[in-house]
């Protein structure tokens, strides 16, 4: 079973998250911030994933740390699970249109950690969340779970929308990624090892 169960503790955040890759065993998140709650149940969702986790954070200063130290656990979660890598596809991509918005999500699972994100949040808040956390949150993600990911807006007006696209694109473009392969030998690399 490729699972995961991490908990990470600092003086200014406390996440436990949970796991699985092969079966959606539910969804429950619990971070203290709405809206990012909704884009990690849609990543879920999208990616047929289960996921579970737990975060409290030092929200009366703002919700950054909440949201960068659970993209933290979670590339470390999905890093664990995949273990060696073997006979996984190790790249995906998803266009994922949400109404007036496209956005584009492209993973390599090379142990390379790299992020290029290309979006402009025209609305800096939505409710308490500050918009511009979200490159944060999938630059955690990346190099956690050391993965080159593209992140990319191709077009769209509404701020929620644009956020929402991206990940659901990510889960989308994980599940590809993480798929087993049977006719891939191995791991999906020249080198031998990713």
């Amino acid at each position: 079973m490729r699972s995961a169960q991490i908990t990470r503790n600092t003086k200014e955040t406390q996440i436990s998250i949970s796991l699985n890759l092969d079966q959606q065993t539910g969804i429950e998140i619990e971070t203290g911030v709405g809206f990012f709650d909704h884009m990690l149940t849609l990543f879920a969702k999208h990616g047929r994933f289960g996921l579970k986790v737990v975060a409290k954070g030092d929200l009366n200063v703002d919700p950054h740390h909440t949201v960068e130290d659970t993209g933290i656990v979670l590339g470390e979660c999905f890093k664990q699970a995949l273990g060696k890598k073997e006979q996984i596809e190790r790249y995906g991509t998803a266009f994922v249109p949400m109404d007036e918005t496209l956005g584009r999500v492209c993973v390599d699972l090379s142990g390379r950690s790299y992020l290029v994100f290309n979006a402009e949040l025209t609305n800096p808040r939505l409710g308490s969340f500050e918009t511009e956390i979200v490159e944060d949150f999938f630059q955690a993600v990346a190099f956690s779970t050391e993965m080159n990911l593209h992140a990319e807006i191709l077009y769209g007006r509404n701020t929620h929308h644009k956020i929402e696209s991206l990940f659901k694109a990510l889960g989308r473009a994980m599940r590809k990624a993480v798929t087993i392969n049977p006719e891939i030998q191995g791991v999906n690399s020249t080198k031998g090892v990713i």
